[in-house]
This record gives C-alpha cells, structure tokens and sequence, in this order.
C-alpha cells in the first residue's frame, strides 16, 4: 500500500514537472496558447511547444528515468550505493560510440543504438578489469571506471579535433558533452524510448535476482539463482538504459547514484519496488533540472551536467566518507 502511494506520488510529479517545463521557457507563451499548440495550432507558438519544448521534456524525462533505474540495477548487483552508469565508465563508453557515430555521418536515429553498444562494450570491460585477480570489490569497479573514462574523454577530445563533420559542429557537441538534452527528432525519440522501454523491462524482470545478491555471489546461487547469467544480463539491461540516456543528453552525471540511494529510504531495497520508483523519480529529478538550466540565466542555458553535478558531487563525496569510516 505505502508503495503504491508513493509510486502514485512520484507520476503526479511527474505530471506536474512535465506542465511545468512545457508552461515555462525563455519565450513567454500564454497557458491557453500553449494548450492549443498541443491540440495542433500551426503558429509560432504551436513551432516552439510541439517541436522544441515538448520533445525536449519528454527526453528529460527518458534520460532521468534510464539513469536512475540503471543506478538501481549496478548498486544491487555491486551491494553498494557508490555504484552508477556514470561513475563506473558507462556513460563514457556510450559516449564515445555516439560522438564516433555523429563523426562518421550516421542519421539521428543510429546514435541511440551506437550509444547502446558504446555502453555495453564498456560496462563489460570495466567489469573484466575488476575481476582480474581476485573478487570482484567495489574499489576496483570504481578504479577501472576511472581509467576508462579518462581514457574515453582523451579518444573523445581526438575525435573531435580531427573530424571535419564534427569541427563545424563543434560548439553544439561539446555542449551536448556537458550534459544537456538535445532533441533532433520525434523519430530520434522514439528510437531512444524503445530502448529505454526495453531496458527497463529487462530491469524489472531482473528485479527479484539482484535481491538474492544482497549476501553475496554465493548466496544468491543458493538460492537458485545464475551468478553469470544475472551479471551479464543487468550490464545488458545497464547498456540499454545508459546508452539511450547518453544519445539524448550526453554526461549527464550521478542521477543514477542520488535517485536510487534516497528512495531505499522510502520504499526500500526490495528492486521489484525499488526500479520503478526510482525510474519515476529520476523522470521528476531531470525535467526539473532541465527547466532550470532552460530558465536560470535566459535567454542563456546552463549545461545539465553542471547542475546535476552541483547536487550529486557533494552527495558522493558524504558517500565515500560514510562508506571509509564504515571500513575503519
């Protein structure tokens, strides 16, 4: 009952944060002409709500939502809330994938799926890394997570220098890498929000597995369940999400390690009621910010990366020291 209130909470804010970031931008548009841009009126304002604000909000709401449900999935898998798609390299292998894809001239509707494979190749990587030698530990997925990435932004940054498609581009590119959502198409939205709903699918079925890993590797195969199979379909699962977030707002950083770390309080760890929660949650978390770098300094825009960063910084570091004093 307390689950489904707060889920039922959660979409009114949803909701609200989608009204609110159609409503609000740097042109000032009446509520009643944005409702008839809605309903199909073919002026300026039916341009700006239908084909700019409308997409993008949508979008933001995808990208949150993928985030923190993939947040969800590697903290269960990784019995630790340090654990997100951008800490751990993911975001940076999509990353990667889309801006390569961009260079080479593919349509808006690739990059989502280029992304996808970008996120999978990484999340695998990363995870080979931090099984070698010994049991996989938290510190060294964090570890090969920061290798990568750096790796990824220096092979990032030589793509972008060398390309004579992405140099003429290159103001939007890089904004885009600083976080921002970016919406070419509806068809580039559907493609992302095909992904997403796949992703999220997978997460859900996936839900009462990562629950048997709360005591370990060796407990969860007690209870019948596949250690190798569960690992590789929740990196999976990750990829899809990580990467359709990537195709439509670049780095867009710890979403996926605040969302789901706040809500264990409220629903608690169980996944089955975890993942949605903390999918509706990241939606509502990310229009939000969105509307503010949309809002806080118009007609100019501040990149999403840099206000989801501002909250989630801070909120990693209290983290790391909770998680050191613990092993003290």
């Amino acid at each position: 009952m307390r689950t489904a209130l707060v889920l039922a909470i959660l979409a009114a804010a949803l909701a609200l944060s989608a009204a609110a970031g159609v409503l609000i931008g740097s042109v000032a548009i009446a509520p009643g002409d944005v409702v008839g841009a809605l309903l199909g009126s073919t002026d300026v304002n039916g341009t700006i709500v239908r084909e700019l604000r409308l997409p993008r909000v949508l979008g933001a709401a995808l990208v949150g939502g993928s985030l923190a449900a993939a947040g969800a999935l590697l903290q269960g898998l990784l019995r630790n809330p340090l654990a997100d798609p951008f800490v751990t390299g993911t975001s940076a292998g999509a990353t990667l994938a889309a801006v390569v894809a961009i260079a080479l001239g593919a349509a808006a509707p690739i990059v989502p799926l280029a992304a996808f494979v970008g996120a999978l190749a990484a999340v695998l990587l990363v995870w080979r890394l931090a099984r070698l030698g010994g049991p996989t530990t938290v510190l060294t997925v964090l570890l090969a997570g920061v290798v990568l990435t750096s790796f990824v932004g220096a092979v990032v940054t030589f793509v972008l220098v060398s390309s004579d498609r992405l140099a003429l581009r290159l103001r939007a590119v890089l904004g885009w890498l600083q976080g921002g959502v970016s919406v070419i198409s509806w068809q580039e939205l559907a493609v992302a929000a095909l992904v997403v709903a796949a992703g999220f699918l997978a997460a859900l079925l996936l839900a009462r597995r990562v629950d048997a890993y709360a005591f370990g590797e060796e407990t969860a195969a007690t209870l019948g369940v596949d250690p190798d199979r569960t690992t590789t379909a929740v990196l999976v699962a990750t990829a899809l999400l990580s990467g359709a977030a990537v195709a439509l707002a670049g780095l867009v950083g710890f979403v996926g390690l605040v969302v789901p770390h706040a809500l264990r309080f409220v629903v608690g760890a169980t996944h089955s009621r975890l993942v949605p929660a903390s999918f509706l949650a990241g939606a509502v978390a990310l229009v939000l910010a969105d509307l503010g770098a949309r809002t806080l300094i118009a007609p100019g825009e501040l990149p999403l990366g840099a206000i989801t960063g501002l909250v989630g910084a801070p909120f990693f570091l209290g983290l790391l020291v909770r998680q050191r004093r613990f092993v003290v």
